[in-house]
């Protein structure tokens, strides 16, 4: 399912327009990505969290000259499934 189905998908179950919809898909995106962006936490309850992870520093590889570079540490989004999700799928 891409944006453009999810969003068809909101406004049929919901009974709104598809302006509405995607607006909303937008904001809660958005609302997302602010508050991971200030290294906060979003909990749905039933669904799931999305948090910030670190990644360390560490050394690789070029593929194509075979030398080493070093990549940087950085900040990386990460999802935990909640148990009702979990249970929905099996």
């Amino acid at each position: 399912m891409n944006k453009t189905e999810l969003i068809e998908h909101i406004a049929n179950n919901a009974d709104i327009s598809k302006a509405a919809a995607t607006r909303a898909l937008d904001a809660t995106i958005g609302a997302v990505k602010a508050t991971l962006k200030k290294g906060g936490t979003v909990s749905l309850v039933g669904f799931g969290t999305f948090a910030v992870g670190k990644r360390a520093a560490r050394m690789g590889r070029n593929p194509k000259t075979n030398t080493p570079i070093k990549i940087k540490a950085a900040k990386v989004p990460k999802f935990r499934p909640g148990k009702a999700l979990k249970d929905a799928l099996n």
